[in-house]
Order: structure tokens, then C-alpha cells, then sequence
């Protein structure tokens, strides 16, 4: 387990950068679920604890177009380099590398969901903190 101390820490340190964020009810209960089956690093874990802790769940149609979800083309800007990616996310079960999809709950789907452009993120992928700032979200219809 993690202490509790721990996890106040972490918020805070984390509060200036990571917003709260906002998620399907369809993705939060994926993200949970991910975590219930320990299917991600302990890091990672204790990331999406503190994520999932501050998540606001709202329904799919009320989520706002500039938010990171299933379907959606997303840029964003490593903030060190200024170097642009774009990343297309999908439901894990549609992602194919051959087309250039992620999982939304693969390693930067999880870093980027809930949050909206503008939103200044610091991730730990288990090689050391990131900073991204997401610079696009596209939202695509199916």
C-alpha cells in the first residue's frame, strides 16, 4: 500500500501542473479496472491513484471537445524540446500500430486522458519526468 502521507505529497507537487481532470464514466471504470488487475507499473499506479482520487465523471456527450478521450487526434508539445507529437486514441481494443492508433489506456493515453488543451502535464513513465503541454485535441466521430 501507499502511505498517505505519500499520496498528499504527490498532489501537491503535482497540483501546479496536472488539473483535475474530467472522464467518461466509461474510461474511469477502464482506468480502475487497469488498475485491479495491476496491469500497469507500480509508478504508473500511483499516478492514476491520485488521478482517478481528483477525476470528475461526467457523461460522454457532456464532455467538452477540447478534452482528452476514446476518438480523438491529439497533439501536444514536449515542453523541454518543443518537440510536437501527434497520438490518435482509440478503445483498446481497436488499437492497431499499423494505423497509428493508441489505446487510451496505454502508456501516454493515461498521461493525457481527462485533460484539455491548454493543460500543462509532468508524467513519470518510469524513465524519468516528462513535461507536455497539450497544444490539439481533434475529437472524431465513428
Amino acid at each position: 500500500g501507499i502511505s498517505l502521507g505519500f499520496i498528499q505529497a504527490f498532489i501537491k507537487k503535482n497540483k501546479k501542473m496536472n488539473q483535475d481532470i474530467i472522464l467518461t464514466t466509461g474510461i474511469y471504470d477502464l482506468i480502475k479496472d487497469l488498475l485491479r488487475r495491476k496491469n500497469v507499473t507500480p509508478f504508473v499506479e500511483d499516478q492514476l491513484i491520485v488521478q482517478l482520487k481528483r477525476a470528475k465523471q461526467i457523461r460522454r456527450r457532456e464532455l467538452p471537445s477540447n478534452v482528452v478521450t476514446i476518438d480523438c487526434r491529439v497533439t501536444i508539445k514536449d515542453i523541454l524540446t518543443n518537440e510536437l507529437q501527434d497520438f490518435t486514441f482509440v478503445a483498446p481494443s481497436k488499437a492497431k500500430r499499423r494505423n497509428n492508433t493508441e489505446s487510451i489506456v496505454g502508456d501516454v493515453g493515461l498521461a493525457l486522458v481527462g485533460n484539455k488543451t491548454g493543460d500543462q502535464i509532468k508524467w513519470d513513465f518510469g524513465s524519468g519526468e516528462k513535461n507536455f503541454e497539450i497544444i490539439k485535441v481533434e475529437r472524431f466521430q465513428n
